[in-house]
């Protein structure tokens, strides 16, 4: 795009010149662990800066008070020990042009009192919260002005750490929470009508402003409608909006949708794949009619068509584009240079925000080098020693990655894959249903960027050790991927048949379904949404884990359980499936109580079983000869970030994915990077 492209137009937000259209909203991907900038949490907002973002807000939930305490990685604005350390990181992004901005928030209920300082929650009112399971003492007048005051302490330190701007957190935290008649319940001066609802709001801005002045913006996230029973709804959360922009006390507003205080509205509020698209941009557009002041939007803008579309149209007047920039941060800086073409689309997936609420760090599916940019740089970089004949056989995620990099290190590389098309496992699960159609974009992006490069692909080629030999390759990686495992099965392996059967058309499936998931991911819940509806009569998920699906967290799984309670799916969680025989034309499961080991049948006419792959490693075992290093790989060099050890006569043969054992996508693709960055 050229110098037109409305994305690409400064903005002026209050009195700070923005360099374009396009930000990152405030988020905590889980990188800190003393409540200050870590160099990797630099390092990740560092690289939105060099890619050309206008705007990064960092420091999601960051908190104000001993009471919120910062137990995910969040950043901690109670203490001075933040300013130096933040100035440091506000430094190394205004370098590269781009404003940056902190989120500040007291968390209220929706926090936990068994950790940190072990301090009670404060809410409104003494309701629990269904997210964080924790009843909060109601808060007391003196807290008030404990809090408040802590707002006014937080932005003051803000301002010296020389950030742009402060945003106050309103979605489903204390400042909402009074709003919400979902959370305050109070017969006091902070309770009952809007005005008094809103007391508390005027008091922590009001404070600020008397600490900070005009001397840095001030804007609030908000939810625009919480989309629960009882709840705020469009018109009221419109009239807060128009209250608080006309006071004078604020520089922008960041508009959002759905509560965050259940699993459910989570979902909603960070809608995964298979959903709309910027669900929410109408609701920020009602809002922007109603108020003088700059609206921001983020929630699913995951494409700059979306994005240029929303700013185009005057809907919005700064496009969010967070986990877009988890998957490339690089978006504008490709804008600008015209390879719009060459961006890497967030598939939302949401596997960086399911980690998060598993107790892990934030990762991207796709991008293995977000979050990791201190040892995985987001660009590979050319090879100094002289070009090589790369061999990379199969073109799964983990292949298409290997290919990638050697291709951009300078090497030749030739892409032998067996099937028609490039993709692997990834084509099957798309079958599955709308929301898993979106992983195409994974290895899309993968096979177009192979294009660009000048890689030998060579579809409809199954190869065997002379094949490989014939190309007289210096390196050679095994992405052969696996097969189904029915080996848990004490018996009847022949009366069963694989997701991947179901979802190729290779298993005709009718009547009576039993569905056994023994992974815990999107793979078997899939299965059960593409049957249903295609002549099934019913359809029962079973599972040996505690709870269907278990490893789908906070925005996937409730997801997945809509749509299995609506299709009438029976779910069983605590069973294994042991064994499988006949029983006339049906099959006879029988099921083992993972606690009581009591067994249950149950007659079926078909039995699905996901149970992840068993490696395909014959053609790395008959290359293992022939290779210089045996196939090992120097895990210190692979952990450490340094090159393999150099080959000696031969090739150096490597492999990678789920031909080494069955895991993910994104450990697919990460071995490959690691590995082959340094080649």
């Amino acid at each position: 795009m050229s110098a037109k492209d409305p994305l690409l137009e400064p903005f002026t937000l209050g009195h700070v010149e923005l360099r374009n259209r396009i930000f990152s909203s405030s988020h905590a991907p889980g990188y800190n662990t003393d409540g200050t900038p870590s160099e990797r949490y630099v390092a990740y907002h560092e690289e939105k800066a060099k890619g050309g973002i206008g705007l990064t807000m960092i420091g999601g939930s960051s908190n104000v008070s001993p009471d919120s305490a910062s137990l995910w990685g969040q950043l901690n604005f109670s203490s001075d020990a933040i300013i130096e350390p933040l100035g440091e990181m506000t430094e190394r992004i205004h370098a590269h042009g781009t404003a940056v901005m902190c989120q500040l928030t007291h968390m209220g209920r929706r926090n936990v009192s068994n950790d940190g300082d072990w301090l009670p929650t404060i809410a409104p009112s003494p309701i629990r919260e269904p997210m964080h399971r924790g009843w909060p003492k109601e808060i007391e007048h003196s807290d008030i002005r404990r809090v408040v005051a802590d707002f006014a302490a937080a932005a003051v330190r803000a301002r010296a750490s020389g950030l742009d701007g402060v945003e106050l957190c309103a979605t489903s935290h204390l400042i909402d929470q009074f709003w919400t008649p979902l959370a305050n319940r109070r017969t006091d001066e902070y309770g009952g009508s809007l005005e008094n609802r809103l007391r508390f709001t005027f008091e922590v801005l009001e404070s600020i402003r008397a600490s900070i002045g005009s001397e840095i913006l001030v804007g609030i996230r908000m939810i625009g409608d919480e989309g629960q029973i009882g709840g705020l709804r469009r018109e009221e959360s419109a009239e807060i909006a128009q209250t608080l922009a006309s006071s004078g006390l604020l520089d922008f507003m960041n508009i959002s949708g759905s509560s965050l205080a259940t699993e459910e509205g989570l979902s909603k509020a960070i809608p995964p794949s298979g959903t709309p698209l910027m669900p929410f941009v109408s609701l920020a557009a009602s809002i922007k009619d109603v108020v003088d002041i700059p609206v921001l939007h983020a929630t699913r803008i995951t494409d700059v068509a979306s994005a240029r579309h929303a700013i185009s149209a005057g809907l919005i007047d700064l496009a969010g584009m967070t986990r877009a920039h988890i998957a490339d941060p690089h978006i504008v800086a490709k804008l600008e240079r015209g390879e719009e073409d060459r961006i890497r689309v967030c598939v939302g997936a949401s596997y960086c925000i399911n980690r998060l609420h598993q107790g892990l760090e934030s990762v991207c599916i796709q991008n293995p080098s977000t979050g990791r940019e201190t040892h995985i740089p987001q660009l590979v970089s050319r090879s100094r020693s002289a070009k090589k004949k790369a061999v990379v056989v199969g073109a799964g995620p983990a292949g298409l990655e290997a290919a990638r990099v050697l291709g951009e290190r300078g090497h030749s590389v030739v892409l032998f894959e067996a099937q028609d098309r490039v993709g692997g496992q990834v084509v099957l699960a798309a079958r599955a249903s709308e929301r898993q159609a979106e992983l195409l974009g994974v290895v899309g992006w993968l096979e177009q960027e192979l294009v660009h490069i000048g890689v030998d692909i060579r579809l409809n080629t199954p190869v065997d050790e002379t094949d490989v030999a014939r190309e007289e390759p210096d390196i050679v990686v095994t992405a052969t991927g696996g097969f189904p495992d029915s080996g848990f099965l004490s018996s009847g392996e022949e009366f069963v048949v694989s997701t991947w059967d179901v979802l190729s058309g290779n298993a005709a499936v009718s009547g009576s379904v039993l569905i056994y998931d023994d992974h815990g991911g999107e793979h078997a819940p899939s299965v059960a949404e593409y049957l249903s509806g295609r002549g099934v009569t019913s359809i029962e998920l079973v599972t040996p884990d505690r709870l269907v699906a278990q490893d789908l967290a906070a925005t996937t799984g409730p997801v997945y359980l809509e749509m299995l309670y609506t299709n009438g799916v029976a779910m069983t969680p605590d069973h294994q499936l042991v064994r499988v025989e006949l029983d006339g034309a049906k099959r006879r499961a029988t099921l083992r109580n993972v606690f009581t080991r009591e067994e249950f049948t149950r007659t079926v006419d078909v039995v699905v079983f996901e149970h992840g792959v068993e490696p395909n490693d014959e053609l790395y075992t008959g290359l293992l000869d022939a290779s210089s290093n045996r196939g090992v790989i120097d895990i210190a060099a692979l952990t450490s970030g340094t090159a393999q050890p150099a080959a000696a006569n031969g090739y150096a043969l490597y492999r990678v994915g789920d031909a080494v054992a069955s895991r993910s996508i994104a450990a697919a693709i990460y071995d490959a990077r690691r590995l082959c960055r340094l080649l």
